[in-house]
């Protein structure tokens, strides 16, 4: 018997992240057009969620575009980290954690370079699930079905025993494409009835 397998995304369902508005505050401060920042900075930001750029790098970038001596760079990049970062969605990571032993355990999530050490002082996901895929690390996102497999390889598991949580319809499709089973998260009570299905499921 294949034991179950339960991934999940990181932003949006382990951590509740919603929009702080700091792109707007300091295109304010710097006095910058609406949108200028994305504009100036999407390359660098791709590049890393990829990790094709160390953090360094980033800095260096930031201060180059926007103009940013060394401790404007620091503060920008703390807004930023602490929208990224968001709150710990404690229910859902709670019922997480009472899975240990139940079923095989992992993250799959589009990143950042810096993330994994900032995701393991703050929340401790290394000790939630037994692997964490980040874009940053694997070179490739989601909706990338290499994504996918990447994540099932690194547990050394089938698709077909995954199901897989995440909080964009896109990347749900995704999964469901490459044999995956997938939830939308909507909310915590439903995620967690679906999370409970497929472990009883594969249990039996």
């Amino acid at each position: 018997m294949t034991a179950p397998c339960v991934i999940l995304d990181i932003g949006g369902v382990l951590e509740l992240t919603p929009q702080t508005g700091w792109v707007q505050r300091w295109e304010e401060r710097l006095q910058l057009a609406p949108g200028a920042v994305h504009e100036r900075m999407s390359d660098v930001w791709q590049a890393g969620s990829v990790g094709s750029i160390s953090e360094g790098e980033v800095h260096e970038q930031l201060a180059t575009r926007l103009g940013l001596d060394a401790p404007q760079v620091e503060a920008l990049m703390a807004d930023a980290w602490a929208e990224y970062l968001g709150s710990p969605n404690e229910e859902l990571i709670a019922y997480v954690r009472g899975l240990r032993g139940k079923c095989r355990l992992g993250i799959l999530s589009n990143s950042f370079v810096g993330a994994r050490e900032r995701e393991t002082a703050l929340y401790r996901f290394d000790e939630l699930v037994e692997e964490i895929v980040y874009s940053h690390e694997l070179g490739i996102e989601k909706p990338d079905p290499r994504a996918f497999e990447a994540a099932c390889a690194a547990l050394g598991v089938q698709p077909e025993s995954c199901l897989f949580i995440d909080d964009l319809a896109v990347n749900v499709e995704a999964a469901r494409a490459v044999g995956m089973q997938a939830h939308l998260l909507e909310d915590n009570a439903g995620t967690i009835a679906r999370i409970a299905a497929h472990v009883d499921a594969g249990l039996r």
